[in-house]
């Protein structure tokens, strides 16, 4: 599968992406990457790794640049705005969450913001969501969920932590899993 890669910040999900694509535990390729953010890191990693890397703000701008690329899936990699994707590819967005949905996800739960809420909770376990998405937060068909234990000294930063471990493993395993089953067999 010919993948977009979207980010907002230091591009470690796409750091990720290009090693295992390299060492053949991930399927597709990567076919372009695109950040909402002027300054994001990970539009310097792109360029780095060969990857055309763009940066456009609103949905029209980005849906512009996807039109010049074949592109089957887009991988939302801590991407922080709402993206509407053309009608082609209106299933085929793939998201990561940092918790395990149903819990802490929706409008406003993001990045260090779940970590928090997490910790403020006590739960005793978090994880993370690969999910396909769609108009609202956090709400489309989930692909794989990975769960992480929680210690009772963990603050936020050793959650994050643990919890994009586990994303490291969830998101590629997704991708191939999507690669291997289609698209269509996960909105059935």
């Amino acid at each position: 599968m010919k993948m977009a890669v979207f980010l907002s910040g230091t591009g470690r999900t796409l750091d990720n992406f290009h090693e295992r694509i390299q060492n053949g535990t991930m399927q597709g390729s990567i076919e372009v990457v695109i950040s909402n953010a002027k300054d994001a890191l990970g539009l310097q990693k792109a360029v780095k790794y060969g990857y055309p890397a763009f940066q456009a703000s609103g949905n029209e701008a980005i849906n512009k640049i996807i039109d010049d690329y074949e592109v089957d899936l887009v991988l939302l990699a801590g991407f922080l705005k709402l993206y509407e994707p053309p009608a082609r590819l209106a299933k085929n967005v793939i998201n990561i969450h940092p918790s395990l949905i149903p819990s802490f996800c929706g409008a406003g739960y993001y990045g260090m913001h779940v970590h928090r809420a997490v910790h403020k909770r006590g739960v005793k376990v978090s994880g993370c969501t690969v999910h396909f998405a769609n108009e609202v937060y956090d709400e489309g068909p989930i692909i794989v969920q990975k769960c992480v234990q929680l210690a009772d000294g963990d603050n936020p930063d050793d959650i994050a932590a643990k919890v994009f471990e586990a994303e490291c493993e969830a998101f590629p395993e997704a991708i191939n899993l999507v690669h291997d089953r289609g698209v269509a067999s996960f909105w059935a």
